[in-house]
C-alpha cells in the first residue's frame, strides 16, 4: 500500500468539483470520524452476534470460527481493490461514479446504472438486517426483565420504532449522530474487551479447544457437509459489509482521498480481529449446545451470557449488545441516506427530485434518510410469514453490496495500466488482490442464492433470489425504456444544469449544482 501525496495540491471542494460536483453537504468529519462509521456499520457485536444462531444450524463452532478467519481475509481483499478506487474519486455517489469513470466509454453509463441499483439495494437490505437483528435482541431483554412474549407481529412493532428512532436521529440530530458514531467505535472496542473477558473468567465451565475449531454441526436437513460448510459463511460475510460507507462519506470528510480509502481499509482489519476474538469468548463460553440452541429468547449469545455469567451481570452485557447494534443501525441509515442522495442526484431513482433535497437548516439529506427507513421496513416485514426471513435479508445485503462493490474492480482490473492513481494505491499488488476480489464475490454471489433449508417450503423459501431479480428487472426495464437516453448522458445534464439555474423550493439541493452527469469520458 501506497500513500502518496497529491502533486496538484488540490483542496477537497476543488478535486470534488474537478469529478463534476459542487460542494453542498457539509464537510465535517475527521478521518477517525470516517472510519468509524464503516467500523460502527460492520459492527462485530451486531452482525456476528445476531446470526450466531444461522451459524449453529449451518456448520457449528467450526465453521463459526474457521469461516470467519477464511471470509475475513477475502473481505480485505476486496476492501483494498474498493479503497484504491475510493482514493482517486472521493465523491458520495462512490461505487456507481468509479464504475461511469472506469468502463467503456459507450457503456460507462449502463456500467454506472446497474452499480447504483445493486449497491441501493445492498444497502437498504443491511440496515433492514442490522436493525431486525436489534429488535430480536431487544426482544430477548425484554422476555428476560419483563416476561415479554416475543412473536413475530411484536418483533416488527420492535423494528419499526427501531427505524423511526434512527430515522429520528438522522433527521433532527445531525451532530448527535457523529458524535454518537465516534463514541461507536470506543464502546465496540471496551464492549468486545468486558465481554469477552467475563465470558472467559467468570464460568466454572468452558468448552474445549477441540469443540470451538473441530465440532461440526449441521440442523439443515441438507446430507452434503460441503453445502453446509459454504452456506455457514453467510454469517461472516454478512458482517463484513456496509464498509463502503466511507466512501459515501467522503463529501463530509477533510483529506478525503486518503481518509476514505483508509477508512475502508482499518475498519475491515480491526473488525476481522475483534469479531475473532468475540466469536471465540462466546463459543468457549457455551454451556450446554442444545439448550442455547433452543433458547425461548430466541438469540442464543443471550442464552449463553445468562448461563455463563448469572441473570443480573447477563442482562446488563445484553444491554451492551444492544446498544452496539441501535450504533450500528443508526449509522446504516445514514450512509445509506447518502448512496440515495447522490444517485438520486443523478436522477437514478423514481421521484429523484424529492430524494436528493438537502434540508437548509442541517445540509443533510432528510428525505433520502426516510427512503432509507421506509425501504429497510419493507424489507423485514416478510418475517411475519417466513421463518428464514432474516437470513434472507442478510442474503440479499451480501449479494447487493458485493456486487456493486466488485464492478468497479473488475472495471479496473481491465483498465489496467491506464488507470490513473490517487494519493493511496496498491503499486503492484493492484492486479492480483483486483482478480482475487472478483472472484471471491463471484463465488458468493451464486452460494448465498441458494436453498439454505431443507425441504423447501413457502415458510423456508430463500426470497433473496426474488428480491435481487425484481430490483434487476426494474432497473433493466427503465433503462431500455427511458434511462439509457438520458441518465449520465452531458447534453441532457447540461439542459438539467440550465433548468437548476431556475428558482427552486426551500431546501433544494439543485439550485447551483452541478451535477456528475458531464463527467470526463474514460478512456477504452
Amino acid at each position: 500500500m501506497t500513500d502518496d501525496v497529491r502533486a496538484s495540491g488540490l483542496s477537497d471542494e476543488e478535486r470534488l468539483a474537478q469529478l463534476g460536483y459542487t460542494q453542498v453537504l457539509a464537510r465535517r468529519m475527521s478521518a477517525f470520524s470516517n472510519y468509524a462509521v464503516s467500523f460502527t456499520i460492520i459492527s462485530v457485536l451486531s452482525g456476528c452476534l445476531t446470526l450466531y444462531l444461522f451459524g449453529m444450524n449451518t456448520g457449528g463452532p467450526a465453521v463459526i470460527t474457521w469461516g470467519w478467519v477464511a471470509v475475513g481475509l477475502m473481505t480485505l481483499f476486496v476492501g483494498l481493490s474498493m479503497a484504491e478506487i475510493c482514493s482517486a474519486y472521493p465523491t458520495s455517489a462512490g461505487l456507481y461514479f468509479w464504475a461511469h469513470r472506469l468502463a467503456p466509454p459507450r457503456s460507462a453509463a449502463a456500467w454506472a446504472w446497474f452499480t447504483g441499483w445493486f449497491n441501493v439495494l445492498g444497502q437498504v437490505a443491511v440496515t433492514a438486517g442490522i436493525d431486525f437483528g436489534a429488535a430480536s435482541f431487544l426482544g430477548a431483554y425484554l422476555n428476560l426483565q419483563f416476561d415479554f412474549e416475543v412473536t413475530p407481529g411484536r418483533t416488527v412493532l420492535l423494528f419499526a420504532a427501531i427505524l423511526l428512532l434512527h430515522g429520528l436521529l438522522n433527521t433532527f440530530g445531525v451532530r448527535i449522530v457523529a458524535i454518537l458514531n465516534s463514541v461507536s467505535v470506543w464502546w465496540h472496542v471496551l464492549g468486545v474487551a468486558v465481554i469477552v473477558g467475563a465470558l472467559a473468567l467468570v464460568p466454572d465451565h468452558h468448552q474445549s479447544a477441540s469443540f470451538v475449531f473441530t465440532k461440526f454441526v449441521n440442523n439443515t436437513g441438507w446430507s452434503s457437509g460441503t453445502y453446509v460448510v459454504l452456506l455457514g459463511l453467510l454469517m461472516a460475510q454478512y458482517t463484513f459489509t456496509g464498509y463502503d460507507a466511507s466512501a459515501h462519506m467522503t463529501e463530509e470528510t477533510h483529506d478525503a482521498s486518503t481518509a476514505g480509502p483508509k477508512g475502508i481499509v482499518r475498519s475491515i482489519w480491526t473488525s476481522w480481529i475483534a469479531g475473532f476474538v468475540l466469536l471465540l469468548g462466546f463459543t468457549f463460553a457455551i454451556q450446554s449446545y442444545d439448550k442455547e440452541l433452543q433458547s425461548p429468547t430466541g438469540a442464543p449469545p443471550a442464552q449463553i451470557l445468562l448461563d455463563a455469567l448469572g441473570a443480573s451481570a447477563g442482562k446488563l452485557l445484553l444491554l451492551v449488545v444492544i446498544g452496539a447494534q441501535l450504533f450500528c443501525g443508526m449509522a446504516s441509515v445514514t450512509a445509506n441516506s447518502r448512496m440515495i442522495y447522490a444517485f438520486s442526484r443523478d436522477g437514478a431513482l423514481p421521484f429523484s427530485r424529492v430524494w436528493h433535497t438537502v434540508s437548509p437548516r442541517t445540509r443533510t439529506p432528510v428525505a433520502a434518510v426516510w427512503l432509507a427507513a421506509i425501504g429497510a421496513l419493507a424489507l423485514g416485514l416478510p418475517y411475519l410469514i417466513n421463518v428464514t426471513a432474516y437470513a434472507a435479508v442478510t442474503s440479499i445485503a451480501v449479494i447487493g453490496l458485493y456486487i456493486a462493490y466488485v464492478i468497479p474492480t473488475l472495471l479496473r482490473v481491465r483498465r489496467g495500466g491506464t488507470f490513473e492513481r490517487g494519493p493511496w494505491h496498491l503499486g503492484r499488488w493492484s492486479q492480483p488482490i483486483g482478480v482475487i476480489s472478483v472472484a471471491w464475490v463471484v463465488v458468493i454471489t451464486v452460494l448465498f442464492m441458494l436453498p439454505q433449508v431443507s425441504p423447501v417450503t413457502w415458510e423456508t423459501f430463500n426470497y433473496a433470489p426474488v428480491a435481487v431479480l425484481v430490483v434487476l428487472g426494474f432497473a433493466a426495464t427503465w433503462w431500455l425504456a427511458s434511462a439509457r437516453h438520458w441518465f449520465l448522458n452531458p447534453d441532457h445534464e447540461r439542459t438539467r444544469i440550465r433548468e437548476a439555474a431556475l428558482p427552486q423550493a426551500p431546501g433544494s439541493a439543485r439550485a447551483g449544482e452541478t451535477p456528475s452527469g458531464a463527467p470526463e469520458p474514460a478512456d477504452p
